[in-house]
C-alpha cells in the first residue's frame, strides 16, 4: 500500500459536530401514522439530527474543524488547504470554507474553496488534498477537509424520514495517525443523470428515489472496477466495507452489489446459500460501523465518513495495516472507490474519534417542537436578529441573523473568550 519513495498520506484527524437536538424515528413514525418499523427497520434509522435556526452549514463545519484541530493537537498554522464539501452552502458565490477560515483564525497563506457534487463533495476534497500533498506542493503543510450538510426535505414529504444534519472534519497529511490512502487504489466514475437535483429556485431537492438507488449501484460497480482493475482478490483481505449511507439500509443494497462484483454473478437472496453468504459477509464487514449513521441521519457529504468514524472509534492494535474499502457516491452523478489501510497508531486515538458522549447529550424533540423548529428555520434566512438561547444553543458558534444581506456569526459562552483555535 505504501511507496518506499514517498511517505504515506491519509487521514490524520477526524471529528464530528452535530446539532444539539434530534427527533426519534419512532416518535416521527407515530405522528405520521406509519408503523415505527418502516423507519427503524425499513430505513435502519433510530434518530434524526435536526438543525435549529441558529445552526447552519458554517457553524457545523467550524465546530467539527475546531474539534479536529484541538483534539488531535494540530497546529492551525500548518493548514495550507481548506476545502468544504457541501450541497447546502449559505451563498451561491461565497464558499463556506472562507467563513470557516476566518472563524478559526487560519493563516492567510491558505487556499480555500467549496466543492459541490451532491453527496460526493467531501470525497472530491479528500482526493484533491491527497494529490496536493503527493505532488510536493504542500511543502509539509496539511489539508483540512470538511463534509458539512443539512439534509432537509420538508414536513410530511416522502423524504422527511431521511433528513439529518452534521459535519465531519478531516485533517489530511503525511504519516497519518488514522488511515493511510494510496493513490494507486483510487478509482473514479461519473455520468450525467437526473436522479437527485435542486434547481436554483427551489429550497428543497427533487429526487427520483428508485432511479437514484440504481445509479448508486451502477456507480459502485464502475468506480470499484476502476480502483481494483480486476484485483478482486483484495476483497478477502478487507477488515471493513464502508459505504455512502443516506439511510442505513442503503449499505445493505450496496454490499449486495459489491458481492455480485466479487463473484461475477447476481446474488439471489431468496436462496438459502446466497442469503447465508450475504448475511455472514454483511455482519462482518458492514454492520458494525453503522451505529453513528443510525443516530445522526443523512448528512449527505459526511455520511461515508460517519461510518469511518464508527470504525476508527472501535479500532484495536491488531488492526494495524488492515485494509478497508470506502465508497463515496454523489447524485448527478460522481463516485469514488478507494482502499485505505488502518494506521498502526489508530487504536491509540480511538477515544478521540468517539462522539458518543456529545450525541447522548442532545435534546430529544417532541413532534410539536420539531415542527416548530422546521418552520422557524424557514424564516431564519431573512431574520435580522436571532437569539441562540431560544433554541438551547449556549456555547460554540451560532448564526445570529442577516444584516445588510450579510450573515452574522457569534461565539457564545466560554468560546466567546477564545474564538480562535
Amino acid at each position: 500500500m505504501t511507496d518506499s519513495h514517498h511517505p504515506p498520506v491519509g487521514i490524520d484527524a477526524l471529528a464530528l459536530a452535530c446539532p444539539k437536538a434530534f427527533i426519534a424515528m419512532d416518535t416521527l413514525a407515530e405522528a405520521r401514522g406509519v408503523p415505527s418499523a418502516k423507519y427503524t427497520q425499513g430505513l435502519g434509522q433510530e434518530k434524526m439530527a435536526i438543525a435549529s435556526p441558529v445552526e447552519d452549514t458554517v457553524t457545523l463545519a467550524t465546530a467539527a474543524a475546531r474539534r479536529a484541530l484541538e483534539t488531535f493537537d494540530v497546529d492551525p498554522q500548518s493548514i495550507g488547504t481548506l476545502i468544504v464539501g457541501t450541497e447546502t452552502g449559505v451563498d451561491h458565490s461565497k464558499p463556506v470554507a472562507v467563513y470557516v477560515h476566518e472563524l478559526l483564525g487560519l493563516p492567510e497563506r491558505c487556499r480555500t474553496f467549496e466543492t459541490k457534487h451532491a453527496c460526493y463533495g467531501a470525497s472530491a476534497g479528500l482526493t484533491t488534498s491527497l494529490d496536493w500533498i503527493a505532488s510536493g506542493r504542500a511543502r509539509g503543510q496539511k489539508a483540512l477537509v470538511i463534509a458539512a450538510d443539512i439534509a432537509s426535505y420538508g414536513l410530511n414529504t416522502p423524504g422527511e424520514p431521511t433528513q439529518g444534519a452534521g459535519a465531519v472534519a478531516m485533517v489530511i497529511g503525511e504519516h497519518p495517525r488514522l488511515l493511510r490512502i494510496h493513490p494507486n487504489t483510487i478509482g473514479d466514475y461519473t455520468r450525467q443523470v437526473m436522479d437527485f437535483w435542486r434547481p436554483l429556485y427551489s429550497k428543497y431537492a427533487l429526487a427520483d428515489g428508485h432511479y437514484s438507488i440504481e445509479c448508486y449501484l451502477e456507480a459502485l460497480a464502475g468506480a470499484r472496477a476502476a480502483a481494483l482493475d480486476g484485483g478482486d482478490e483484495v476483497f478477502d483481505e478487507l477488515l471493513a466495507c464502508l459505504y455512502h449511507v443516506p439511510f442505513v439500509k442503503m449499505a445493505h443494497k450496496a454490499h449486495r452489489k459489491e458481492l455480485e462484483c466479487v463473484h461475477h454473478r447476481p446474488f439471489d437472496l431468496d436462496t438459502a446459500d446466497d442469503q447465508a453468504r450475504f448475511d455472514a459477509s454483511y455482519q462482518r464487514l458492514v454492520a458494525p460501523w453503522l451505529s453513528l449513521n443510525a443516530q445522526v441521519g443523512n448528512i449527505y457529504t459526511g455520511s461515508l465518513y460517519l461510518a469511518l468514524m464508527d470504525l476508527i472509534r472501535q479500532s484495536q492494535a491488531s488492526w494495524a495495516d488492515r485494509r478497508v474499502s470506502l465508497f463515496s457516491y454523489g447524485s448527478g452523478c460522481g463516485a469514488t472507490y478507494m482502499l485505505g489501510q488502518i494506521a498502526p497508531s489508530a487504536h491509540q486515538w480511538a477515544g478521540h474519534c468517539d462522539p458518543q458522549a456529545d450525541l447522548d447529550q442532545r435534546r430529544r424533540l417532541s413532534v410539536g417542537e420539531y415542527e416548530a423548529m422546521i418552520a422557524a428555520v424557514e424564516r431564519a434566512e431573512r431574520a435580522e436578529k436571532l437569539d441562540p438561547s431560544d433554541w438551547g444553543v449556549l456555547e460554540g458558534l451560532a448564526y445570529v441573523g442577516t444584516q445588510d444581506h450579510q450573515r452574522q456569526y457569534r461565539w457564545l459562552g466560554r468560546d466567546a473568550l477564545t474564538p480562535a483555535v
